[in-house]
């Protein structure tokens, strides 16, 4: 027994499997309190279970089965995983319960499967159950049909598939068992009580008494709808809805989702269809030929009986339709007419849409024949033609129908109208659109003025049907000249007519059709259309309440009450006005003279034909002002034409009365009602004026008021014609010009083509250029609104000509045209009425071309060339298509008609020569273009065969088809294409290049249209079979259309396709939906139409909020909260549709526009470091691909979920590109006020930015690659460093975008990578750029190769990764490289590695083919000609391409106060600048001697020199007042108020205007600079300094980077602030008057200054920085002692803090410190100790020693303790009385170094200094103990780093040198800097020139002051090797020493400022390795000599004066040697 208990123990889903019977009870049933108790459906516990829920329901125990039965119900109810198990579990149920004997086994079975179909698996359910009718146990067949019933009853036809069981129906009623057929009866009247009489084609053939006891039963049915009594989850809230309704009593829309269910399924559907043809008889087309009437009869019967089965298998029936039609039309038996036509109608009706193609060729026979007056034969053809009408659109057929219209037999007019009512039934208003309804409208309402009764009232009911279909406001136009009798005849035959579409018109503009009120359908019929149209609302609620709200009398008024509601009253009006034209009759002289007189003054009138000029121009002097005080509806405008064209008229000689007259003719067509008359009267005149020079203007002026009066088609075409018919050429082309002009300003509408095309012809014919060249620019104008069909008019004329015609219009091309501007107010062209007609616009193309005459062919295409066609011989074939191209060539414009050719061409397009085929599509594509729009009816018969071509195997071939296809596309539309089978029996086809390249072009097209004809749904199974194929690319292009057939299908369509797939392929294809559903871009807006269409006058008010946002084509996301009113037509629908119907979109959109207010990048703490630590831990997927997969996407918007705001990353994952280009925007906006965020989440914004890389769209492109530029700009900014995996994620997609085709990407690519050397360091970048040339794309190659180029130019040779040598040896191998391009990169590479290197590179490339080395090395002399020189920044390898652009982080971390937010705007201006700081890069790099010698060693090659005028640059400098001086209103002139006027003028200084803030700068200057004024600014010292340095962060941050901006008026600007401040600043009161806070930004600004790399590359930048040196030292000397010492504190914990600053900048703040500190002794007095102490002690706070210490650099940890030691040694023992403002002393770090400071001094009185040097010296002296040797070398170093004695160092280092060769100085050298290793080397180079007497040159430090800032040269480590034995202090005190000869200031009263940027500086040198710099700032040191004594002269053991040899024998020398080495170039 023991045993039998162990399994006690089990864990539960153990002991469900167990094989004790007992246990497996206990575990079902532990197992169903599980399930009952876990709440969460999402709980892991759920996935335990899910491979055990098959062993539940299938387990061989009864007892047990049950329990288990229980336990699965549940889990499927609540476990979200349950649907995983539905094949298994459904299939246990039917095989293992249904055959159970217990009754309630089988009830759980059925419940289960009903649980299933409620989790959304009802198709894997209805297939498992069908799978269980070929069961042989009767039981379960029952238990199926069974589940299928109640399944249905349930949950409705449309989640229960019908048309699969009433498939298996009739083979259940045969079965043996009675309750399998008693079952089946009940699911036959279950059936069909869902779908009605549809049921009873497919049972028409079971057993009659069956059939009987059925129709019994049905009888019995209720006749109300049924519902559904159980929904899918997905549906649940729809299920509260119906009961909420319920509950209110109204089941107004009860059955909302279901009111479709009626139409949903067709009896054709669910029949199976009968192949016919083949079962013709053998002898058919012969007899249907005989000449007995009775055998054709035998044939027509035979066709009849076939043509009866409902629905027939598709084929090629065009013979038997051509067979048919033949009889219809010509045989003389009117009884075999009229059987012919009975099998149309069959064929027809049994065809449905694939009869389509055939329609055209049949419908003008037919309604042709309706000349005969039986009426049987009259019914026959009747019932064809409207079966026929069915299977294809009105649009097909209208071409047909209007051309019978014209006939002149009463009965066929009548027969055709009718035909048109009855068609018209069948429309609604939006497959009757305007461009449709205004050619029939127009022939109808010939015929309602026909003689005959049967017309008129044919028409009258047609023309009633098309009122009731689309409403008064679409139809009156048309109606306009009808009268009132004939249009209350309309309007009452419009009430009785009964719609078709009664039911549904109302909804077909929704794709969810509700059931409208029973007691409502008139009004919904009426209505409910115009509801739609304005509303198409995809919720129950507005459509419910519309037609109630309008429907205000009896429902037949509801048409009336609808425009009321549209918002769009005014469209009456407009129209009105634009059809109102104002009409005078002519008047006569006299009449004209009274009219005047009355409104002119008398003497005007009597001056007009004076004959002195005087009294004329005055007398137009009174008429002007007479008719400019005239009111419009009193001016007599033809009156005062004629007065001013009477005698002289426009024969006026003088110009100026002339001038007058013209510019009077344009006042009176602008303010009174001009008519025509009036225009005919004076445009003659004009005309004859307009190539006036003097008077031309006027008379243009004139003639566009009067287009502008009588609009602009008539007027043109007057003037034109007039000016062409005078014989003055001037007139001619001016005339042209002004009507390109007009037609611009005017729009093209109406405008007559022809008319213009004739005179535009005699224009190019004429001999005078002028007017050819108008003629010409008039065509380009035309050709922006008319297109490409343009050309065609011109292809005769002469080739030169027609060249320069193709060249405007070149130029026009992808230009839009403009909107009109003129010509709108008065007339408002019918945009109103476009905007709410979806086809409108296309007229606007279409009505040039209708303009075409079109030339009739059909004749041409005779028999002969048709069999010609058809030759066995394929030469013969070929000599048919060159005379039918030679036809169409020669026609240009055809007529739709073409006879027998389509037949002919389709044969020819699967002709086996494919020479042939080409041929062929190319006549086809011909055709298309001659044919136009109309080309629509040869679609069927022609278009669907070029598509089989798609499918051949060679690929020209198939492009040639696409290229055909595309052009057909364009001129018919999509429509036509996806009607009807055809498209999809394409597809059905399993040839895999005809399958990608069809979803290929679908995928194209189906995104730009707004609908598609429901067929497409017939594409899907065959998508889903693509999807599965075995090719891949079929598969890509199937997933790749897969969005754009949900766009338009929808996802619950899409998925519901599936049902019919293997359960496998169901479950792939399913997750491919769920991506595609993600993806699925939203419908193109209606709007984008109208509002492109340029001819469309304005757009109207209801459409202009949805189309202010162009991108986004759903408009109620795009507005803050739409108004509904405005919103409704144009975007709803389309947002509606995506949201499946189910939400209210109002407000979805609310709620989304209160979440776009917050940030769009959340913070997540540690978020990137999270995912990096992921993706190393391969928890994700590593970013590296050659094409983004789904997964990658889908990871990447998981990742993104956190930290990017919900609706931002909607649209960056949208799949419409307009979607992604309003994400870049969104980012660029936010870019700025974002930092933390974007740096956050910057790898997933570089990330999906590589994606967009693979998109095709140019402008998302465009719009990423300028956010990348923003971003990195920002990023260097913020001195943030890219992350490794960061790094390798972005670059390589970047690095392969350099190979774009378009010049504009490439430029910004490499605009971006040159940022990118900011945050990334070009060594790393290097390896990237470097896989770039291994690139199949040769633009990529060559763009890397100059990148790489680049690199090492601004980095010098250390950047080549993994070595320089493997680096070349890979470059080089692409000088062998085919593509010239990448060759020429190749090359230029190496020469620059070349000159940078030398010699070198030959070693490091190794061994080159013979003919690439000669390539090398002639490109290398041929480069030796154009020197360039060595690197500048070789040292400092960091990412440093322009590292100082990058503000001070300090700066930006400021907060908003600070930051002035001008930043993006800097940024945004800036795209491009620090490639500017890259271009200049190498200046002044030469080296004299050697260049001189050029003893073929040089190194660095000489550049072109810029000439300068050196005498200027060593004139002593003066200082000139500020240039700027304004007169400026004095002080005490503009207020009484002193203060007041400073208060103004001071904020005027932070202006971003630059004069004006010059200007006040100006005045200030002026008031310190006189001492009696000076107090004057007292009080406002703070103020103005900040002004001061606003501006001076507006100038770096917004000034700086502005490319418009003349960086010499920012010169100007950076002049006088620093010329004021010095002046400040001399004045020691006023001095001390700026506070702590103030002085710590002027501090920060000047630093921040001082560092700009930009400024450096300016002309006079050197100068600048010079001068803020000065006045930095200004600064420190003359502020109060205490504010400034304790601004550099607190200045130097920020910039230590700020982990973006930029170390040079602490490194400036410390040096400052150091002055300080040698300032102390003389200012300790005066400076508030307890203040400093209290900042030293927050400093110690903040930075511990420990933390201290951990700092790149030890400058921060020294300058501390050289301060509190220096504090120490000034105060002594008191200093620590100042610890007054510390809170707890005790705990302060400070107190306890002061203590150990005094207690150290205490014991040894040595001071700090000495220390120092001792540490110093004792550290030389272990190494000296080694040899006396390096004691001598280190006290020579000492003197070469001291100031003084530099060069006296290196005289002795050159002698020591010569005299131990063997010596070893490299250990001295190799702790320093580079910059101090390369100015010893070169030092002694130098010195050994001068020994040997090659030029005596005095040389000097070359360490010019702003090297001196920029270039911090000795680190530290040189310090203690320079150091010194004497006790004499280094360290900061040798930098201090440098710091003077940066500020070695001025002891004039002015700084050497203006004096010294008027003079062409020096231009800027950052190269550390270049000779002239050296002579050149040694010649500058010298100067200053002359000017400034040492401002450091306070101290004694480190200033000396320096020593300057003679300088004017240096610059004469220097010129002299200038002047050689140019003529020796030269």
């Amino acid at each position: 027994m023991g045993d039998d208990s162990e399994w006690l123990k089990l864990p539960v889903d153990q002991k469900c499997e167990h094989k004790l019977w007992k246990a497996r009870l206990s575990g079902y049933e532990e197992a169903l309190k599980i399930f009952q108790k876990i709440k969460d459906e999402k709980s892991p516990e759920w996935s335990k279970f899910l491979g055990l829920i098959k062993k539940f329901v299938t387990d061989s125990n009864a007892v047990v089965q049950l329990k288990g039965l229980e336990a699965a119900l549940v889990y499927v109810e609540n476990a979200h995983v349950a649907g995983k198990t539905t094949g298994e579990v459904v299939s246990g149920v039917v095989s293992k319960v249904f055959n159970q004997p217990k009754a309630k086994a089988k009830e759980l079975g059925i419940e289960i499967c009903l649980m299933y179909i409620e989790i959304e698996k009802g198709e894997a359910v209805q297939e498992e159950l069908l799978k269980g009718l070929d069961n042989k146990n009767p039981k379960i067949i029952v238990a199926c049909v069974e589940t299928l019933r109640k399944a249905l009853s349930e949950f409705g036809s449309k989640i229960i598939l019908l048309k699969p069981i009433i498939k298996v129906l009739p083979k259940l009623f045969e079965s043996r068992e009675k309750a399998v057929r008693d079952e089946a009866k009940l699911i036959a009247v279950e059936i069909y009580r869902w779908i009605r009489d549809a049921l009873r084609p497919p049972l028409q053939n079971i057993n009659s008494v069956q059939l009987k006891e059925l129709e019994e039963e049905w009888v019995k049915l209720p006749t109300s709808a049924p519902r559904p009594t159980r929904f899918l989850r997905s549906q649940q809230e729809l299920e509260a809805k119906l009961e909420q309704q319920q509950s209110a009593g109204g089941d107004a829309e009860g059955g909302g989702d279901d009111g479709d269910e009626v139409p949903q399924i067709d009896a054709y559907e669910l029949l199976e269809a009968v192949e016919i043809l083949s079962k013709l008889p053998k002898d058919f087309y012969d007899k249907i030929e005989a000449k007995k009437w009775q055998e054709r009869k035998e044939a027509l019967e035979a066709v009849e009986v076939l043509v009866k089965n409902p629905k027939l298998e598709a084929g090629d029936y065009a013979d038997l339709v051509k067979a048919l039609k033949k009889v219809v039309g010509k045989d003389t038996n009117v009884m075999l007419v009229a059987l012919a036509a009975k099998c149309l109608t069959g064929l027809a009706v049994g065809l449905r849409k694939k009869f389509g193609q055939y329609a055209g060729h049949v419908v003008p026979t037919i309604l042709e024949k309706f000349k005969e007056k039986k009426p049987q034969v009259v019914q026959a053809l009747q019932e064809a033609i409207d079966a026929i009408f069915l299977t294809t659109t009105l649009q097909n057929i209208s071409e047909d129908v209007l051309a019978v219209m014209d006939n002149k037999n009463p009965t066929i007019k009548q027969q055709t109208s009718l035909f048109i009512a009855r068609s018209f039934r069948h429309c609604t208003a939006s497959t009757l659109p305007k461009s449709l309804l205004k050619p029939f409208c127009a022939a109808l309402l010939k015929h309602i003025n026909d003689s005959a009764p049967e017309v008129r009232d044919a028409a009258f009911e047609a023309l009633g049907t098309a009122l009731k279909v689309v409403g008064e406001k679409a139809v009156n136009p048309f109606l306009a000249d009808v009268d009132k009798l004939k249009l209350d005849k309309i309007k009452e035959c419009s009430e009785k007519v009964e719609l078709i579409h009664g039911k549904k018109a109302g909804l077909a503009a929704d794709k969810k059709e509700f059931k409208p009120l029973p007691g409502r359908t008139a009004a919904s019929g009426a209505a409910g259309d115009k509801d739609t149209k304005d509303i198409s609302a995809p919720k129950p609620g507005p459509l419910k309440k519309a037609p109630a709200a309008k429907a205000g009398g009896p429902p037949k008024k509801g048409k009336p009450a609808a425009p009321g509601g549209t918002g769009n009253t005014g469209t009456k009006n407009k129209k009105g006005l634009e059809t109102k034209e104002i009409v005078e009759p002519e008047l006569s002289i006299e009449v004209c003279e009274e009219k005047a007189s009355a409104v002119l003054p008398p003497t005007c009138i009597q001056l007009l034909d004076s004959s002195n000029w005087k009294e004329r121009l005055a007398c137009m002097e009174e008429f002007q002002k007479a008719v400019e005080l005239m009111d419009r509806t009193e001016m007599p405008c033809q009156a005062l034409v004629r007065m001013l064209a009477k005698k002289p008229g426009w024969k006026e000689t003088n110009f100026q009365v002339m001038q007058m007259k013209l510019h009077i003719v344009a006042l009176i067509a602008q303010k009174g009602n001009f008519s025509k008359t009036s225009a005919q009267i004076v445009l003659d005149g004009l005309v004859d004026k307009i190539g006036d020079v003097k008077c031309g203007n006027n008379a243009k002026e004139a003639m566009t008021a009067i287009a502008e009066a009588c609009m602009l088609p008539w007027t043109a075409e007057q003037v034109v014609s007039m000016a062409f018919s005078q014989k003055n050429p001037k007139n001619q082309s001016e005339t042209l010009n002004w009507l390109s002009n007009a037609i611009k300003e005017f729009g093209f509408s109406g405008l007559n083509v022809k008319a213009f095309i004739s005179n535009v012809k005699t224009a190019l014919a004429a001999t005078n250029p002028a007017v050819r060249t108008a003629a010409i620019t008039l065509l380009g104008v035309m050709y922006l609104y008319v297109g490409p069909s343009l050309r065609m008019f011109f292809e005769d004329e002469k080739p030169a000509l027609l060249s320069q015609i193709d060249a405007e219009f070149e130029k026009m091309q992808g230009q839009s045209p403009p909107a009109p501007t003129r010509g709108i107010s008065k007339h408002s062209t019918s945009g109103t009425d476009e905007g709410e007609d979806g086809d409108e616009p296309d007229d606007g193309s279409n009505d040039v071309v209708d303009l075409l005459p079109r030339t009739e062919i059909s004749d041409k295409i005779t028999s002969e060339l048709v069999s010609k066609i058809g030759d066995k011989n394929w030469k013969i074939r070929k000599e048919g298509l060159d005379e039918v191209a030679g036809i169409i060539n020669e026609a240009k414009f055809i007529q739709p008609n073409i006879g027998e050719l389509p037949t002919a061409l389709k044969g020819r397009l699967n002709d086996s020569n494919k020479i042939l085929v080409q041929q062929t599509l190319n006549i086809l594509q011909q055709l298309a273009v001659a044919m136009g729009p109309n080309i629509k009816q040869h679609v069927k018969n022609l278009g669907i065969p070029i598509i089989t071509v798609l499918g051949d195997s060679k690929n020209n071939v198939r492009a040639a088809a696409l290229a055909t296809v595309n052009a057909w596309a364009e001129q018919t539309g999509m429509k036509e294409w996806l009607e009807g089978e055809d498209l999809s029996e394409e597809l059905k086809k399993e040839n895999p290049f005809l399958r990608q390249e069809l979803l290929g072009w679908l995928a194209e097209k189906l995104p730009t249209l707004r609908s598609t004809p429901t067929d497409l749904i017939l594409c899907v199974p065959h998508l889903y079979s693509c999807l599965e194929d075995r090719n891949g690319d079929v598969r890509k292009k199937a997933q790749d259309a897969l969005p754009f057939f949900m766009m338009h299908l929808g996802y619950e369509k899409m998925a519901k396709a599936t049902g019919k797939l293997k359960p496998t392929s169901k479950d792939q294809v399913l997750a491919m939906l769920e991506k595609a559903k993600a993806n699925m871009p939203a419908k193109p807006a209606p709007l984008a139409k109208a509002t492109s269409k340029p001819m469309g006058g304005s757009a109207p008010a209801k459409f202009q909020p949805a189309s202010a946002p162009a991108e986004d084509s759903i408009s109620s996301s795009a507005e803050p909260k739409p108004d509904p009113k405005k919103a409704k037509a144009p975007g709803l629908s389309s947002k509606a549709k995506s949201a499946q119907g189910k939400k209210v979109p109002s407000k979805t959109s609310l709620k989304e526009d209160e979440d776009k207010s917050g940030p769009i990048f959340i913070v997540v703490p540690n978020g990137k470091e999270q995912r990096m630590k992921d993706e190393k831990g391969l928890k994700v997927l590593k970013w590296n691909f050659t094409t983004p997969r789904d997964e990658y996407i889908e990871q990447l918007k998981t990742q993104m979920s956190s930290c990017v705001a919900k609706w931002l990353q909607d649209e960056m994952f949208h799949s419409d590109f307009q979607h992604h280009n309003k994400a870049l925007a969104v980012m660029v906006d936010h870019l700025e006020s974002e930092k933390e965020g974007v740096i956050g989440c910057l790898d997933l914004i570089l990330k999906w930015l590589t994606l967009r890389f693979f998109d095709t769209n140019t402008s998302v492109l465009m719009k990423a690659l300028e956010y990348l530029k923003l971003l990195f700009t920002l990023l260097s900014e913020e001195e943030y460093h890219l992350t490794e995996s960061e790094a390798s994620s972005f670059i390589p997609y970047l690095v392969v975008k350099v190979g774009e085709p378009k010049d504009v990407i490439r430029k910004d690519v490499r605009a971006i990578l040159n940022r990118m050397c900011l945050v990334y360091p070009a060594s790393k970048m290097f390896p990237f750029i470097m896989e770039g040339t291994k690139s199949k794309n040769s633009k990529q190659r060559a763009e890397c190769l100059e990148e790489l180029g680049c690199l090492v130019e601004s980095y010098g040779m250390n950047v080549c990764q993994p070595t320089p040598g493997k680096a070349l040896k890979e470059i080089a191998v692409h000088i062998g490289d085919r593509d010239n391009a990448v060759r020429n990169a190749a090359l230029n590479t190496i020469v620059t590695v070349y000159n940078v290197h030398g010699d070198q590179v030959f070693k490091l490339i190794g061994n080159l083919s013979e003919k690439d080395m000669s390539m090398l090395e002639e490109r290398i002399k041929r480069s030796a000609k154009r020197p360039s020189a060595a690197p500048i920044k070789q040292v400092e390898e960091k990412p440093q391409r322009a590292q100082n652009i990058s503000s001070n982080a300090n700066m930006l971390r400021k907060g908003p106060a600070e930051d002035m937010s001008s930043k993006l705007n800097q940024a945004r201006s800036m795209s491009g600048h620090p490639e500017a700081a890259q271009m200049v890069r190498r200046e002044f790099q030469l080296d004299l001697d050697e260049i001189e010698n050029d003893n073929g060693t040089v190194r660095c090659e000489m550049p072109e020199l810029v000439q300068h005028k050196l005498d200027d640059i060593f004139e002593p400098v003066l200082i000139p007042e500020p240039k700027i001086r304004a007169v400026s209103p004095h002080f005490d002139d503009m207020h009484s108020n002193t203060a007041s006027t400073i208060n103004f003028i001071i904020s005027q200084v932070a202006s971003g205007d630059i004069n004006t803030s010059i200007q006040a700068l100006t005045q200030i200057d002026e008031v310190l600079r006189q001492e009696d004024k000076a107090e004057a600014m007292s009080g406002h010292i703070d103020q103005f300094l900040i002004a001061t340095f606003m501006q001076l962060r507006l100038i770096y941050n917004t000034h700086m980077a502005d490319e418009k901006l003349e960086k010499d008026e920012i010169i100007k600007l950076y002049s006088c602030i620093i010329g004021n401040m010095i002046s400040l600043f001399q004045i020691e009161s006023l001095a001390r008057e700026a506070s702590t806070g103030v002085l710590k930004d002027l501090m920060h600004g000047l630093i921040t200054l001082m560092l700009d790399s930009r400024i450096e590359d300016l002309e006079e930048g050197q100068q600048v920085i010079r001068s803020v040196n000065l006045l930095v030292v200004k600064v420190l000397e003359k502020s109060d002692q205490t504010n400034i010492l304790s601004a550099l504190l607190v200045l130097l914990q920020d910039s230590l803090l700020a982990t973006a600053s930029s170390p040079k900048f602490s490194e400036l703040v410390m040096k400052c410190l150091w002055r300080m500190v040698r300032l102390l002794p003389d200012t300790i007095n005066s400076i508030n100790l307890d203040r400093i102490l209290l900042d030293i002690h927050i400093f110690m706070k903040v930075f511990p020693k420990e933390k201290l210490k951990q700092c790149k650099s030890e400058f921060p940890i020294r300058t501390l303790k050289t301060l509190l030691h220096t504090l120490c040694k000034l105060k002594g023992p008191k200093i620590l009385d100042h610890l007054t403002m510390i809170d707890n002393k005790n705990e302060s770090e400070l107190e306890a170094h002061l203590c150990r400071m005094m207690k150290h001094s205490m014991d040894q009185t040595g001071s700090k200094s000495d220390k120092e040097t001792e540490k110093g010296a004792s550290r030389i002296d272990e190494k000296s103990s080694k040899a006396k040797v390096n004691d001598f070398l280190a006290e020579i170093f000492k003197k070469i780093g001291s100031k003084e004695n530099t060069k006296e160092g290196l005289a002795e280092l050159y002698e020591y040198k010569k005299k131990y060769s063997d010596a070893d100085i490299e250990p001295f050298l190799k702790n320093s800097s580079q910059f101090f290793q390369s100015y010893v080397e070169r030092g002694l180079r130098v010195i050994e020139m001068e020994r040997e007497g090659k030029g005596r040159i005095s040389t000097s430090t070359g360490i010019s002051p702003q090297m001196e800032v920029t270039c911090v040269p000795t680190p530290t480590s040189t310090v203690s090797s320079i150091g010194n034995t004497n006790g004499e202090e280094v360290g900061p005190s040798v930098y201090l020493e440098r710091l003077a000869v940066c500020g070695s200031g001025a002891q004039d009263d002015r700084p050497p400022l203006t004096s010294l940027l008027s003079k062409p500086a020096v231009p800027t040198v950052a190269s550390s390795t270049d000779m002239l710099h050296s002579k050149l700032s040694q010649l500058r040191e010298s100067r200053e000599q002359h000017q400034h004594s040492d401002l450091d002269s306070n101290q004694t053991h480190s200033s000396g004066t320096v020593t300057s040899s003679s300088s004017t024998a240096n610059i004469d020398d220097l010129k002299k040697r200038l002047e050689r080495i140019k003529s020796s170039r030269k």
